[in-house]
């Protein structure tokens, strides 16, 4: 089965989302966070860049301990955020630009404050106690050695019942039990809401994670840790492909219209991800997977970064479109609200390098096979913020992080220095439109500090420009709508094992394309075949290339992208 009775099943596979992450893009009101009324105020900003999809990051009542991703109403907006109202305006402005707009669904976990939960923990005997996942004691102590992502143990101990509950993430995110149908039925009734409201989708959050598995046994023990983070117990757990399934066929399957499902799923495989995104089973139209955004994690985790190694990322995405190639699809980023700036972390964010490395990592990613994500400020290579001092982040998973550092004597230096290359931080300080106060995001004082390289680094600087990065992405996005090769062409890696050299052709029965990119700053001579030789250039990250291929030979500076076409023969 589709997911839902599309008049183009593809429509995604043509199309480029953009990720806002409302706090932090534009404020209407001068409270310091972003609102309703910002992203109203700043459509004409995505019109003109292109994208046919706005993602939402949660916007819903919360107490905000994870940023929203803990809610305390699922049919509702913050009041931090506006109204229900302002919303319908937003989605109907959205509509009338020729956009879709999708929500983030947060289901693994609720808010401690959610009503579900205040009756589940207010008695072992209330009927919601069974909603979320409590166990005894064992042994006088936590019923399994999981450990939260944000530090400690997953497991809280609730003094007015004598049992603990389970929360993967927060103490105040307490997990959901989607082995109880009722709640299942719960979650695909928010999910009829909204898309009775109008939206177009769901991003859904961690959403591999919503089946444990039986019992919850122990996960394999780490020296020196009392509490593992791992995922055996539960990613990809028994039932998660039942549940997903039957979310499709209980919300979708009877609804006409042009709905995009996609779920976030940490530590997914290849093979798993497949089984996902196979229409024929109708669960998801793609997923978020990891992989590549882990190369550069040492052994101790993500602050443990050790550098890239280009060949290493090129072969795990190079994997991953192999194996979705004839079955399923892929979503391909570098940024979200979760993922330090890659201009900072993949690219070159040095001055006289900045734009040409944020543009060519641009190139090689928009020219693979699935469906692109923009995350707000990647189009102006925005870039990770100068942090210095413990003070400076705000993000829960950074803040337990060097607490824990502190407390068990770790090296502080190093923490630090972590911190500030892959904190979530990074990706959430606010949005740059001006060299003005605050970066024209708000008239108050900003939740978050702006980046100092707002000066020179905003949208007004590069939004009219023909060589900018925003025009780049502007041509990309163009590109994924105009050329059906994008979509329907297959993968050959080139120059696999270069480590500087990033290339690859995508081709048809009609027409093939060379993406080519020299990710460092030495330039490079490489050797390309002679099918190639009168191929046109159709976009290069820096000027003066020559407008067709007339050699083998290829010459590319330092942080030289390109993508050359041609018919086939």
């Amino acid at each position: 089965m589709t997911i839902g009775r599309r008049r183009d099943a593809a429509w995604w596979k043509t199309a480029v989302v953009y990720q806002i992450y409302p706090r932090s893009f534009a404020d209407s009101n001068g409270d310091g966070f972003g609102d309703l009324g910002g992203i109203a105020g700043r459509l004409e900003h995505l019109r003109l860049l292109g994208v046919d999809v706005i993602w939402l990051s949660p916007i819903y009542p919360s107490p905000q301990a994870d940023n929203g991703y803990d809610i305390s109403d699922y049919r509702d907006i913050d009041p931090v955020f506006g109204t229900l109202a302002e919303f319908d305006a937003l989605l109907a402005e959205v509509h009338e630009l020729g956009m879709k707009l999708v929500m983030d669904l947060v289901v693994n976990h609720t808010s401690d404050e959610h009503p579900w939960f205040v009756e589940s923990r207010s008695s072992r005997h209330n009927p919601k106690r069974d909603w979320y996942i409590w166990r005894d004691a064992l042994g006088g102590a936590e019923p399994n050695n999981w450990g939260s992502f944000f530090s400690g143990s997953a497991w809280e101990w609730d003094e007015a019942t004598d049992q603990y509950y389970l929360h993967l993430f927060d103490r105040k995110q307490p997990d959901l039990n989607w082995d109880n149908p009722e709640v299942r039925k719960a979650v695909q009734d928010i999910m009829v809401w909204w898309l009775d409201r109008g939206v177009d989708g769901f991003r859904m959050d961690v959403i591999n994670f919503i089946s444990k598995a039986d019992g919850l046994p122990d996960s394999p023990a780490i020296p020196g840790q009392r509490f593992v983070v791992a995922f055996e117990g539960f990613v990809d757990g028994p039932h998660t492909h039942d549940y997903l399934a039957e979310m499709t066929r209980q919300v979708f399957a009877d609804r006409d219209g042009d709905f995009l499902t996609v779920g976030e799923m940490p530590a997914v495989t290849p093979e798993q991800a497949r089984l996902y995104t196979d229409p024929v089973r109708g669960e998801l139209n793609m997923v978020f997977q990891f992989e590549h955004v882990s190369v550069d994690h040492g052994p101790a985790g993500k602050f443990d970064h050790v550098g890239l190694d280009l060949v290493v990322l090129k072969k795990s995405l190079h994997r991953w479109q192999a194996a979705l190639a004839e079955i399923g699809w892929n979503s391909l980023y570098w940024n979200n609200h979760d993922q330090p700036r890659v201009v900072s972390r993949f690219g070159d964010d040095d001055l006289q390098y900045w734009a040409a490395s944020a543009k060519a990592l641009a190139t090689v990613l928009h020219g693979m096979r699935g469906t692109p994500f923009v995350y707000q400020g990647e189009e102006l290579a925005m870039t990770n913020y100068p942090f210095r001092i413990p003070q400076d982040h705000k993000d829960i998973e950074a803040v337990n992080y060097y607490n824990d550092v502190l407390a068990t004597g770790g090296n502080e230096a190093a923490a630090l220095a972590g911190l500030a290359k892959m904190s979530r931080d990074n990706a959430r300080t606010p949005m740059q439109w001006d060299p003005g106060p605050n970066a024209g995001f708000t008239t108050g004082n900003p939740w978050l500090p702006v980046n100092p390289n707002c000066t020179w680094l905003n949208a007004a600087a590069q939004i009219d420009g023909t060589d900018t990065v925003f025009a780049h992405y502007q041509a990309l996005i163009r590109l994924r709508h105009e050329l059906s090769i994008l979509v329907d062409g297959d993968f050959t890696p080139v120059m696999d094992d270069d480590p500087q050299i990033w290339a690859y052709s995508r081709n048809t029965s009609t027409a093939k394309l060379l993406v080519i990119a020299n990710c460092g700053r030495e330039s490079r001579t490489v050797e390309i075949g002679r099918e190639w030789i009168t191929a046109d250039l159709l976009l290069g990250s820096l000027p003066g290339a020559p407008a067709a291929l007339m050699s083998t030979s290829l010459d590319l500076a330092g942080w030289d992208a390109r993508i050359y076409y041609a018919t086939a023969r």
